[in-house]
């Protein structure tokens, strides 16, 4: 089922040309989700991508697979790493980044918004939703877009496209790992 999730949810990610994905997985209790992220994070991992639950509820988990690269590379560009510093992260050390989103998480109704960061969206949006208070926005597709929307919307049309290829190619029997680049 997972896989089904995964290639639903994450195809992007899976292809390398998004930094992350988050998605909520139903499970009957936290044994069955850690054997289900044991069993993933050592498929995933010589692929470069590990798979981490960020929020567990009773009957549900909330996952974030993610391409750590990707990461570490997204936190590096320009204001990024300051705006996370500012944010209580030690940029320098992903699996504490992860843990600290994690925690934030967990104590918030809400998402905080610096996770965008960490699906690669860009700053520009990320801080253009926390100064417009998620309205005003110029375009909304995977996110809410701030600045360049023409680079967004054809971002969009690639993760679209990207799933639907996916989709397709796992339904008619691909395996998952190897639709992994």
């Amino acid at each position: 089922m997972l896989a089904d999730l995964l290639i639903d949810y994450c195809s992007p990610t899976l292809a390398g040309i998004k930094t992350g994905s988050l998605f909520n997985c139903f499970l009957d209790s936290y044994t069955e989700l850690s054997v289900i992220l044991e069993f993933w994070n050592r498929q995933l991992t010589a692929k470069g991508l590990k798979i981490a639950a960020l929020k567990v509820s009773k009957n549900s988990a909330l996952l974030y697979v993610y391409r750590k690269q990707q990461l570490e590379n997204d936190f590096k560009k320009a204001g990024v790493s300051e705006f996370l510093s500012e944010c209580g992260y030690d940029v320098s050390n992903i699996p504490l980044c992860i843990e600290r989103l994690s925690r934030r998480i967990r104590k918030s109704s809400e998402f905080p918004h610096e996770i965008g960061l960490f699906l690669g969206y860009p700053l520009g949006d990320v801080t253009g939703f926390i100064e417009n208070n998620g309205k005003n926005s110029l375009y909304i597709g995977f996110w809410k877009v701030y600045c360049n929307k023409n680079e967004a919307v054809k971002t969009f049309e690639k993760y679209k496209k990207c799933r639907k290829v996916y989709q397709k190619l796992y339904r008619c029997g691909k395996p998952i790992m190897q639709l992994i680049e």
